[in-house]
């Protein structure tokens, strides 16, 4: 089957949810990326199921994304399907000092609440642009914590649209990474554990981290975060300042001259423009340092 004769078909199957070469700079806080073939933001979970089993049963390339703020697309665009787990999976439940949250929860909704319900241990997120999903699978952190020190639990869809519950103990958490990533399975629920505290000094915290993130990251221009992770011992921001790379421009890309580990897009950036940077940085930093870096932002699409 042709993809133009499944748009037909899924159109059908999800009306309203379907959309044809949908840039896909539309969803990814770089602001870059050619058109996804076909790019569905699913209504609901029983909608969600509808389509992967569609998609399994015709066998065309499947890709989820979140809120795209850890995402380069290549300027070609994505052949297959794309799927959006967004604002219709973001509910919350509190139970005590427990958090149910849908994945395409956005961090910070879910940090607010934490906030007013007096749970702590969500700090750290403060300021982190991407969904509850997206966080687990990137085991995305901040000022030395992570989601792996929250994470109870998630509820999974895999290839066929079937359910399965799987504790944080089989997740595979490292740093800025879980077997989650690069999977056919999908993030639909995450349960998190925090504790009691009071709601002041968890503002309070949550302020700080802010201020320091206003201070330090460049923030009044597209980006996607830290580019790279950082190796053993050192930091990638340090690595690329001392390389000589920050303020490096290609096209409307530039190391950022706030934040070394951040490639900001000044406008009309291509994805090109950013993998020139990317190379060369790498480059740059394996001659001085001998280290090679390597990329936290996942790269999707084709040239």
């Amino acid at each position: 089957m042709s993809l133009a004769a499944g748009f037909k078909e899924l159109n059908n199957l999800l009306p309203g949810q379907v959309k044809a070469n949908e840039p896909m700079a539309r969803h990814t806080t770089w602001r870059i990326g050619g058109p996804a073939d076909i790019f569905v933001e699913p209504a609901g979970v029983a909608e969600l199921a509808r389509l992967v089993g569609w998609v399994h049963s015709r066998g065309f390339p499947l890709y989820f994304i979140g809120n795209g703020s850890n995402l380069l697309v290549r300027d070609g665009g994505i052949r297959g399907i794309v799927v959006k787990i967004g604002r219709a999976f973001g509910q919350v439940r509190v139970e005590g000092t427990t958090l149910i949250a849908g994945a395409g929860t956005k961090l910070g909704a879910l940090a607010a609440i934490a906030r007013k319900s007096g749970i702590g241990g969500l700090e750290f997120t403060a300021g982190i642009p991407g969904t509850v999903g997206g966080a687990v699978v990137m085991n995305a952190g901040a000022n030395g914590t992570s989601m792996a020190d929250l994470v109870q639990e998630v509820i999974l869809m895999d290839a066929t649209g079937e359910l399965d519950r799987r504790p944080a103990q089989e997740l595979g958490f490292g740093y800025r990474t879980s077997n989650l990533l690069g999977s056919s399975l999908v993030v639909l629920e995450v349960t998190c554990r925090g504790v009691a505290r009071d709601p002041a000094l968890i503002r309070a915290d949550m302020d700080r981290y802010l201020a320091r993130r206003r201070a330090s990251q460049p923030l009044s221009y597209p980006s996607a975060g830290s580019v790279f992770k950082n190796p053993p011992g050192k930091t990638a921001g340090w690595l690329i300042e001392q390389a000589g790379c920050k303020g490096m421009r290609q096209g409307d890309a530039q190391v950022s001259l706030v934040h070394a580990n951040f490639i900001v897009n000044l406008g009309k950036a291509t994805a090109r423009d950013v993998q020139i940077l990317i190379h060369r940085v790498q480059q740059l930093v394996y001659e001085r340092f001998g280290i090679t870096l390597n990329l936290e932002v996942q790269v999707l699409g084709e040239d």
